[in-house]
């Protein structure tokens, strides 16, 4: 596929989100769109955002468990950006303009120390994270329905929305996060639960993944940066008014609301 052809899907994705209008998934076009084309159409955004002001202040992890995998067919993660202007804090109304969104309860990791691959190992990962702190990264879809396969939602910045940040850190020595369990409630009601082995058997083995494979791509972790590691449980639709509350125990949790 041609930068031209791969330029107009950007473009196309673009407008989607800047209308809030989805559009048909580009899979479904009968031109083959292979991973490596589809991370080129997310980088043209991400360069699109980059241009505008716009700051990358770290990267989100999906697709990280076998269930999801297993449905797109795939045997690997996916990543995308984070930028700025996605990032909430818990208390906040989340105002970030949305097509059809949905709540992921993750954990994020922030990095004191640049993480270099290739070989980075779940040690490496512990011992350049300054802080673990819970998340909730709102999905969203600029493919209409969510009819998504792997090359719309790699080239559509992972189905990216926002996120909002916890407010109370700790070491990531500080717990077990194979085992710490996370509640989601949405207007009080429990909707998912999971434990961080969830994700990859340990979520700083998803962050290991993707320092790797970055390295590959011939780029590398920042300290500084925030990482989103995947989600601990089945991603739940929310509307405008919804309140969302994520509780990690020891970890704090993370509150929201959905603007009206």
């Amino acid at each position: 596929m041609s930068i031209g052809t791969s330029s107009r899907y950007a473009e196309r994705l673009f407008q989607a989100q800047q209308n809030l209008s989805p559009i048909p998934p580009i899979t479904s076009e009968g031109a083959e769109i292979t991973m490596e084309t589809a991370y080129a159409i997310q980088m043209h955004n991400v360069e699109r955002r980059l241009a505008a002001g716009d700051r990358v202040v770290g990267h989100k992890i999906g697709l990280t468990s076998k269930p999801m995998q297993a449905m797109l067919g795939v045997d690997e993660p996916d990543f995308g950006h984070l930028f700025a202007s996605m990032q909430y804090q818990s208390g906040d109304s989340v105002d970030y303009p949305l097509i059809q969104p949905r709540v992921e309860p993750e954990l994020a990791f922030l990095l004191q120390d640049d993480l270099i691959g290739p070989n980075v190992s779940v040690q490496d990962v512990l011992r350049a994270t300054r802080y673990v702190l819970p998340a909730i990264e709102i999905i969203d879809s600029r493919i209409a329905d969510w009819r998504i396969q792997l090359a719309d939602t790699i080239a559509d910045n992972a189905s990216l929305g926002c996120f909002v940040l916890g407010d109370a850190v700790r070491a990531p020595e500080a717990v077990n996060l194979a085992t710490i369990g996370g509640v989601l409630r949405v207007n009080g009601a429990i909707v998912q639960t999971g434990a961080g082995g969830a994700v990859m058997g340990h979520p700083a083995a998803a962050v290991a993944w993707l320092a790797n494979k970055l390295s590959s791509l011939g780029t590398e972790l920042k300290a500084g940066e925030v990482i989103l590691s995947g989600a601990i449980s089945a991603a739940v639709p929310v509307q405008p008014g919804d309140r969302v509350s994520l509780s990690f125990g020891p970890l704090g949790k993370v509150d929201l609301m959905m603007k009206a």
